[in-house]
C-alpha cells in the first residue's frame, strides 16, 4: 500500500519515460496511469486514453480527481504529433484546472532555435520545426493555468531498456542501413531514472514555473551515441558516419543552464559518464 493517500496521474504510461515512471511512482502514489493503444506489458493495469479526445480526457480526470497530474505525452515520431501534443496538453490542462489538481508538463530543449545557448528558465521559445512549435504552443497552454511546472528536458536514455533512438540505430547498423550521427547538434542527455525522480519530486514540493531538468554534462548527439552504441555492444557499424547536420531541419545548440535545477531539487543531474561509471561501465 503507498505511504501517501495523493492521487497522480501519469499520461503516456506506454512511453519510455512512462514505464519507468509508472513503477517509481506507484512505491509512493495512489496510481492512475494512462496509455494509448497498447497496455505496456511490464505495468500494472492502467487505463486507455487518447488524450485528443477531450470528452475521454474530462470524464476520466473529473472522475479520478487528481491530486497531481504528470503529463508526458508528446512523441516526436508519428503522422499525427501536433494534434498529440496540442490537443492533449489541451484537453489535459483544461482537465487540470477544472479540478484543481497541480500539472507537471514534460517539454523539451527543441523549442529553441539553437544559437543562443545556454538556455536558462527565462529563454523565449523560438522553435526552427513543427516539433518544437507544437511543443512552445503546449507550454503557452500550461502557463495560463495556475499550479504548475514545465520541465525542458533533453535526450532520455537508460541503461535497463533501450531507449528509442538508440534502437534505431542498433537497427539499422546491425542490418548495413547507413546512419549519420551529428557532431555539431549539443545536448544535455538525461538519464530516465533522474527525469523519474525529478517529476516526483516536483510534484510535491511547491515549485512553480518552467524548470530545466537535464543531465549536466554537455555534448554532441554524436558523442552520446557512441557511448551508447559502446554500452549496449553494438560493434556493427560499417554503415555509421560522423558529420555535421545541417542548419534549419532541427536545432543545433540547444546546451540548457541547470542552475535553477541544482538549487530546487535533491535529485542528483548526473551526466551520462557520471551513470555509466556507477553502472560499472568502462
Amino acid at each position: 500500500m503507498p505511504p501517501n493517500n495523493v492521487r497522480l496521474l501519469i499520461t503516456g504510461g506506454g512511453s519510455y519515460l512512462g514505464r519507468h515512471l509508472v513503477p517509481m511512482a506507484a512505491a509512493t502514489h495512489e496510481l492512475v496511469y494512462t496509455y494509448f493503444r497498447h497496455h505496456p506489458p511490464q505495468l500494472p493495469p492502467g487505463q486507455q486514453l487518447d488524450v485528443r479526445d477531450a470528452t475521454a480526457v474530462t470524464h476520466l480526470v473529473t472522475s479520478l480527481q487528481p491530486h497531481i497530474i504528470i503529463h508526458t505525452v508528446g512523441s516526436n515520431r508519428g503522422h499525427d504529433v501536433e494534434n498529440t501534443i496540442i490537443l492533449g496538453t489541451q484537453n489535459i490542462t483544461r482537465a487540470a484546472a477544472t479540478v484543481g489538481a497541480r500539472l507537471i508538463h514534460l517539454s523539451t530543449d527543441s523549442i529553441f532555435r539553437g544559437n543562443a545557448p545556454p538556455y536558462d528558465e527565462t529563454a523565449r521559445p523560438d522553435p526552427v520545426n513543427a516539433y518544437g512549435r507544437a511543443k512552445a504552443e503546449a507550454e503557452a497552454m500550461v502557463q495560463a493555468i495556475p499550479n504548475t511546472v514545465i520541465i525542458r528536458t533533453s535526450l532520455i536514455y537508460g541503461l535497463n531498456v533501450m531507449d528509442h533512438g538508440t534502437a534505431w540505430m542498433a537497427q539499422a547498423l546491425r542490418a548495413g542501413q547507413p546512419v549519420t550521427l551529428f557532431d555539431n547538434q549539443i545536448r544535455n542527455p538525461v538519464w530516465v531514472e533522474t527525469l523519474s525522480r525529478a517529476c516526483l519530486e516536483l510534484a510535491q514540493n511547491n515549485y512553480t514555473g518552467i524548470l530545466n531538468v537535464a543531465g549536466r554534462q554537455t555534448l554532441s548527439r554524436a558523442a552520446f551515441s557512441l557511448k551508447m552504441l559502446d554500452y549496449w555492444g553494438i560493434t556493427s557499424r560499417t554503415t555509421l558516419t560522423v558529420g555535421a547536420a545541417s542548419d534549419g531541419e532541427w536545432p543545433l545548440n540547444c546546451e540548457l543552464d541547470l542552475h535553477r535545477a541544482a538549487a530546487v531539487l535533491r535529485t542528483p543531474l548526473y551526466g551520462i559518464d557520471d551513470v555509466l561509471t556507477m553502472a560499472g561501465s568502462p
